[in-house]
């Protein structure tokens, strides 16, 4: 695996940001906040969710719109025992801004073993091209000579 990659959101707590988003905050609806880890392999960037138990054909959809990463899942679990049945279901749902230099139209997605594995292709480094920039000064900011 490669190494973490941190999203950069401008937001000088990023992790509060998902924090604020958990149900029990209030800002979200009732969908439970789908467990995720991020990070850069090669020349792809790599989300792997938590989804144990769903068909992802038919309870996942997974968009991508303007740099943002969203993952909605029904699961719906029931037990049945003589005298007894038990049925758990919900949405779950998480969202990922990913890094600017992702290329939107390179996107794959996998399911195994309950994990779900979407990459996202990055775009070659560009070897920055730099100028100098020179710097003007102002007429208030000239002064003379020190000793006149």
């Amino acid at each position: 695996m490669g190494a973490i990659a941190r999203r950069e959101s401008g937001w000088p707590f990023p992790d509060l940001l998902e924090w604020l988003e958990s149900p029990m905050m209030g800002m979200r609806s009732s969908a439970e906040l789908i467990r995720i880890e991020d990070y850069v392999e090669g020349d792809r960037y790599v989300v792997r969710a938590e989804l144990p138990g769903i068909d992802p054909a038919k309870d996942v959809d997974i968009t991508l719109t303007n740099g943002v990463l969203e993952i909605r899942a029904e699961k719906t679990e029931e037990t049945r025992e003589r005298h007894r049945s038990e049925f758990h279901y919900g949405a779950l749902y998480r969202s990922v801004t990913l890094p600017a230099d992702v290329r939107e139209d390179d996107v794959r997605a996998m399911y195994k073993d309950g994990v779900l594995e979407v990459s996202v292709g990055l775009e070659k480094e560009k070897k920055a091209e730099g100028r100098k920039i020179p710097i003007q000064r102002t007429a208030s900011e000239e002064r003379p000579p020190m000793g006149e």
